[in-house]
């Protein structure tokens, strides 16, 4: 059953197009990573579909409905987006923050409810951070500021979570640690993940679907086995690639590769 369809889709900055007549379907209850250059339309792309970028062309559509028809509070019961690099106000805990998410649904002034406070609990468990829910924010390492933002779109109960490179400034463990979660959020709630990722590796790891992109449009769609080709990987990346099968998870990774034209060669990408 596909939950987010995207028509037509054209959209940009300052009049200058980024996106030009995309279409594209996201499928319930998968986790799918975009890929591609810096550049190509990725986080436009995520904030297109998180209603923060309006679109000059083209529809997204929520289970038929089109998402810049719907009342923001109601749609923010079904999406929840996580920017770059999110900000935190000083001085606040990781419960508080936490507890911003069950905003979508109150009403007027009211505080929160029992039924809040349980959903924040729940979400503070299902994120490994029961043992430090009263410290500040700002005092916690990268890999937990960013499951307390995990949290915090959690509590909103959504069926959608959009996360634009949430792995950006960690460390190895750390960003495993951040997918792994993510992982796990998906095969026990059933959430649909949809994350822009650097990391092609890692990204085939995790991946139900990827989407590679270039210059605004999609290279290439489908499952990881699909995508981590020789023939995707230069076509989007200019890049010759060795592709292999990871020994441990079995995913294909990208063991090494060279500049498409040039002499210049890094490995273990």
């Amino acid at each position: 059953m596909l939950n987010l369809k995207i028509e037509s889709l054209k959209t940009g900055y300052g009049g200058n197009p980024i996106l030009n007549d995309l279409t594209l379907s996201l499928k319930r209850g998968k986790v799918t990573s975009i890929i591609g250059p810096n550049g190509c339309g990725k986080s436009t792309l995520l904030k297109s579909i998180g209603r923060i970028l309006k679109p000059s062309g083209g529809g997204i559509y929520l289970e038929g409905e089109d998402v810049f028809r719907m009342e923001t509070r109601e749609l923010a019961k079904k999406l929840a987006i996580l920017p770059q690099s999110p900000i935190a106000p000083a001085g606040i805990s990781v419960a508080e923050l936490v507890a911003y998410g069950r905003f979508p649904h109150q009403s007027g002034l009211r505080k929160l409810t029992s039924r809040d406070y349980d959903i924040v609990n729940w979400a503070i468990g299902a994120t490994g951070l029961d043992s430090i829910r009263e410290k500040e924010v700002d005092a916690l390492s990268g890999g937990q500021r960013q499951r307390v933002w995990i949290a915090m779109a959690l509590c909103q109960q959504t069926d959608i979570i959009l996360l634009d490179e949430p792995t950006t400034y960690l460390d190895m463990a750390y960003q495993l640690e951040v997918l792994q979660l993510l992982e796990s959020l998906n095969q026990t709630y059933g959430t649909t993940i949809v994350m822009v990722l650097h990391d092609l590796n890692l990204a085939s790891r995790v991946s139900h679907e990827m989407i590679a992109m270039r210059s605004g449009e999609i290279v290439k769609a489908g499952t990881p086995d699909e995508v981590m080709t020789v023939e995707t990987l230069r076509a989007v990346y200019d890049i010759e690639a060795h592709i292999v099968r990871d020994a441990v998870t079995g995913a294909k990774v990208c063991q090494s590769y060279k500049l498409r034209d040039r002499k210049l060669e890094r490995i273990g990408a």
